[in-house]
């Protein structure tokens, strides 16, 4: 399996209530961000067969938008173990019931996106791996350790845009 890990888009500023921030949507810079990152996985040819998010309100509008725009036409599966207070033992019971998929993206929140990524990659949680908002990892599960393979983020994606879009070349 290809294992997607995405952090949720720009959201605004945290909310003090936790039931408040807990429904906190997407601001316009972050479906922008949605938007960016599913071309890039459309790029990559990323073949996504199954969509996982965070219950809260960020996480499921960033999966719902990247998934709308890669041309995904399953239902965003609901997982609290990507929430805020999830654990790693839950995150790999989530990839355990997905084992059978050929790719799969999850989105969540920080700090344990980076948390679970470095646990994937070197079995004890010792790599310290920064993800912005909208950013994704692409992990091959078939290694042992799993093998991080590509780690971009929504500025790298812009940036690379941008630079192909004022080629020199006539």
């Amino acid at each position: 399996m290809i294992l997607y890990l995405m952090r949720h888009a720009n959201a605004g500023a945290t909310r003090e209530n936790p039931v408040l921030d807990a429904k906190r949507g997407l601001i316009k810079d972050g479906k922008e961000q949605c938007m960016l990152m599913a071309r890039v996985l459309s790029a990559l040819k990323a073949p996504i067969d199954t969509i996982v998010a965070s219950p809260l309100k960020r996480s499921l509008q960033t999966a719902q938008l990247v998934g709308t725009e890669l041309g995904y036409e399953g239902k965003v599966e609901i997982s609290p173990a990507l929430g805020l207070n999830g654990s790693y033992a839950e995150f790999l019971k989530v990839l355990a019931k997905y084992a059978d998929r050929e790719a799969v993206l999850v989105v969540g929140h920080n700090p344990s996106m980076f948390q679970f990524l470095g646990q994937l990659i070197t079995g004890n949680g010792g790599a310290a791996i920064r993800m912005r908002k909208a950013s994704f990892a692409r992990v091959d599960m078939g290694h042992h350790p799993p093998r991080l393979q590509l780690l971009m983020d929504s500025r790298s994606a812009r940036a690379i845009y941008a630079s192909a879009a004022k080629s020199g070349r006539k």
